[in-house]
């Protein structure tokens, strides 16, 4: 594989991509989006003692919204498109071979959606200048937002070269993308709501007179048994794993503050996912006759017992995505035994 063959190709794939007036303007009503995102996020975050950490993590959550909408189109027919164009033949009749052909195909789809992330840095600067930002949490979220947009690329390459028609391609890609964003959190609550388990109910209290008055001394009355059913999230909540905000924010480190919830974003994600994990109670019991006072855990104390998830979520999307570029790269390897009818091949 040679460097200088690779980075023709990527500088060509990306003066195909910013030659158009519109990628201009999608980058221009990004920053537009950002702007007021940014504007109603201090609003937001202004009670709080942590403004800049909410903001910082409101913003990065939206960077990657916008790239799970905009990166499909981006990369979605990077090879089908060239193909149909008739610009794809005349670069397989080169020194250049197919690797270097899908590489670059994804590494410039990878630089495109990148280029979200720049448009967002002025705006980073001004969640870390507004105070309570997390160096840590900065590279950790960074590092994960830019691998969860390399995945996104490789998933609309792969489709690109597996798939004859753009149009297809495009929208498996989208379909793909929203299985991983969408689909998940579905297939949670349907699977969580599908298995249900038994809990009993016992509760007893004081005895009142029609006066609303009790006796002296206090009568407690009998103990009322019932039984009802509950879903059994913690027996799917790995579903949940493979989802790209939830990936984000669970490996991202967690920020609470001094009563234990979380001052960001990325905390709430992570504490919703990890409270999945918990199991219901097979009984419960409720007393007013006793003067026992009940304690209950705070979204940090939840988070530190439970497991994180985000390394396994993002060990599937990787399988999934290199598995996508691999099979689209064996689909554009020249020469060909057999092409879709209606195939361009010059």
């Amino acid at each position: 594989m040679s460097g200088a063959r690779l980075g023709t190709l990527i500088r060509l794939d990306l003066t195909q991509r910013v030659r158009s007036v519109a990628w201009y303007v999608m980058l221009g009503v990004f920053a537009a989006i950002l702007v007021v995102v940014t504007a109603l996020s201090l609003l937001a975050f202004s009670y709080t003692g942590a403004a800049g950490a909410g903001l910082y993590s409101v913003v990065v959550f939206v960077v990657l919204l916008l790239a799970v909408l905009v990166s499909p189109t981006l990369s979605g027919n990077a090879i089908n498109g060239d193909r149909d164009a008739a610009n794809l033949a005349p670069v397989q009749v080169t020194l250049a071979t197919t690797a270097e052909i899908v590489l670059a195909k994804f590494l410039a789809a990878w630089l495109t959606g990148l280029s979200f992330a720049v448009i967002a840095v002025p705006f980073m600067l001004v969640a870390a200048f507004s105070g309570g930002v997390d160096p840590l949490v900065v590279l950790v979220s960074l590092v994960v937002l830019i691998v969860e947009l390399a995945i996104i690329a490789a998933i609309g390459v792969g489709l690109s070269g597996i798939l004859a028609r753009p149009l297809f391609s495009v929208a498996a890609t989208y379909l793909v993308v929203a299985a991983l964003v969408v689909g998940t959190p579905i297939a949670f609550g349907l699977g969580g709501a599908a298995i249900r388990t038994e809990v009993t109910q016992s509760s007893r209290s004081y005895v009142y007179d029609d006066s609303g008055m009790t006796s002296n001394p206090p009568e407690c009355g009998p103990w009322d048994t019932f039984t009802y059913e509950v879903p059994r999230f913690d027996a799917v909540w790995w579903i949940l794993s493979a989802n790209p905000f939830v990936i984000l924010a669970d490996a991202t480190p967690a920020r609470f503050d001094s009563s234990g919830y979380p001052e960001d974003l990325f905390g709430n994600f992570a504490y919703l996912v990890r409270n999945a994990q918990i199991p219901p109670e097979d009984s419960v019991t409720w007393d007013d006759c006793t003067q026992t006072v009940r304690f209950t855990e705070t979204p940090e104390d939840i988070y530190n017992q439970t497991t994180p998830s985000w390394f396994v979520g993002l060990a599937v999307q990787i399988l999934l995505a290199g598995g996508l570029l691999w099979w689209g790269g064996s689909r554009t390897r020249t020469p060909s035994r057999t092409l879709p009818p209606g195939t361009r091949i010059a």
